[in-house]
């Protein structure tokens, strides 16, 4: 697999990316005003562009989540992956979320954890929004690693201009859990 996640800048065309994203329903991929300037107004922040082949394949962000707390940061944010430009074959298995089979787990997650530091406070917000994957993760993804203690549900809040549900990410489980189903490799700059 050859992937690359580089932070966004202004000198990457995104003009195809922002096509393909509103083509399939990423309504929070399909423009830079959506990806990256609703991200520039936190305190910290940083987005990634998703590389794979040399051809943008998803995005992910992450920035401070001071509604938190202190040292809390929002992760996964923002995040598209174009699967099917991606050799993954697992992505909506059960198995395939326990194991962290995806490119969410294995570079979106880790991208804003290590951006910011494994000592600090980290969550995932989903909603029941129909646009993009939000079902999926609302329902599907996070209640199942919800279950294995990787994620535990906090309850919800009205954030961004709709109800989410805040999901605490155990770092210390979600790195064991990653070590012991295998790491894919990626050349990343955070």
């Amino acid at each position: 697999m050859n992937y690359k996640l580089v932070p966004y800048s202004e000198s990457i065309d995104l003009t195809e990316f922002y096509l393909q994203a509103e083509s399939r329903g990423f309504k929070n991929n399909s423009s830079k005003k959506m990806l990256v300037d609703s991200i520039s107004t936190e305190r910290l922040w940083r987005v990634w562009i998703l590389y794979y082949n040399n051809e943008i394949v998803g995005t992910t962000a992450a920035h401070s989540f001071d509604e938190m707390g202190p040292n809390s940061f929002r992760i996964a944010v923002r995040s598209c992956a174009f699967t099917d430009r991606m050799p993954i074959k697992r992505v909506r298995t059960r198995t395939g979320i326990v194991e962290h089979q995806h490119v969410s787990p294995q570079f979106f997650m880790t991208a804003g954890i290590e951006w910011a530091g494994k000592d600090k406070n980290f969550y995932i917000t989903s909603n029941k929004n129909s646009w993009g994957t939000q079902q999926r993760v609302h329902r599907t993804w996070a209640p199942i690693l919800a279950k294995t203690g990787c994620l535990e549900n906090c309850g919800e809040m009205f954030y961004r201009g709709t109800t989410q549900t805040i999901w605490k990410v155990n770092v210390d489980i979600f790195y064991q859990q990653l070590n012991q189903y295998g790491r894919w490799p990626i050349d990343w700059t955070l």
